[in-house]
């Protein structure tokens, strides 16, 4: 054994200059979690007690009275807490169940396209949406749905039938969040699952095909099996950023109409605009 990983008795050494190296590599990293990441979670603090700005935050944290659970039994008295909680579930086992069918199924028919250049426009088309944050699709959304200068509207009005309040329909809202997050979705998640499978070796297909299996036996037996790795990192990504339902539902309809699509984000949102710190 070398001299750097052995003392002088010949006992194997706890710190070497490899470790030092790392640590050094590492220290930016360590020091952005604990300033971004760690050293906020100390604001938790402020959900105990009835915050008031008072001038800066530590001042008014030192101020701000101590209050106990009194927020969270404000919280879960109120009348709407129940279809918040619900919404927010909803939605993310919604957005997680289909955010992993539909793209799985748009790159496996994107995949059996004979034509290559149909194949690129097909995804090209359906990865645009991606690039566009929720606060331009909000802006088209509006374009299509206002009252006044909605396009759906116009032709509704030209077809001689009466124009509609569609941003008073409570019942319209959660499917459609559902269909504007899958439309946004699904050209990224399809290029991620279409890459996987046209990675795998065309051999288990040819081996497949000489045993007399089917299109939809090769799917079940080879296709799917192959994939699964990138399926389960998608489940983990999409469960860990679960409750983050926020953009979509703020940026389509600010929790409307009524509290119809509320979620938890909303909620913190608003209260926070509302000086409802605690």
């Amino acid at each position: 054994m070398s001299n750097e990983k052995t003392g002088r008795r010949g006992k194997k050494r706890i710190w070497g200059k490899d470790d030092t190296e790392l640590s050094l590599l590492a220290l930016p990293t360590t020091i952005w979690y604990l300033l971004f990441c760690f050293l906020p979670m100390f604001g938790i603090i402020i959900a105990f007690k009835n915050y008031k700005v008072y001038g800066g935050f530590l001042t008014s944290f030192i101020k701000s009275e101590w209050v106990g659970f009194n927020n969270f039994k404000f919280l879960f008295s109120s009348k709407d807490i129940w279809l918040i909680l619900r919404n927010t579930l909803g939605y993310n086992v919604i957005f997680i169940i289909l955010g992993i069918v539909a793209p799985v199924a748009a790159a496996i028919a994107v995949g059996q396209l004979h034509s290559k250049k149909l194949a690129k426009a097909y995804q090209t088309a359906m990865f645009m949406p991606y690039f566009l944050s929720w606060v331009v699709v909000s802006a088209l959304v509006w374009a299509f749905l206002s009252y006044d200068k909605g396009l759906i509207n116009g032709m509704l009005e030209s077809w001689g039938m009466d124009r509609q309040q569609w941003y008073m329909k409570p019942a319209m809202w959660p499917p459609f969040l559902v269909f504007m997050n899958l439309w946004k979705g699904l050209g990224y998640g399809m290029v991620v699952y279409l890459a996987t499978i046209t990675g795998i070796d065309k051999t288990y297909y040819e081996a497949a095909q000489l045993d007399g299996a089917t299109y939809w036996q090769q799917l079940r037996s080879v296709t799917i099996p192959l994939i699964m790795p990138a399926l389960n990192n998608a489940v983990v990504i999409s469960v860990v950023g679960g409750l983050k339902v926020f953009d979509i539902v703020q940026s389509l309809t600010n929790g409307g109409p009524g509290n119809a699509t509320s979620v938890f984000g909303t909620l913190i949102y608003s209260s926070f605009s509302s000086g409802s710190y605690g």
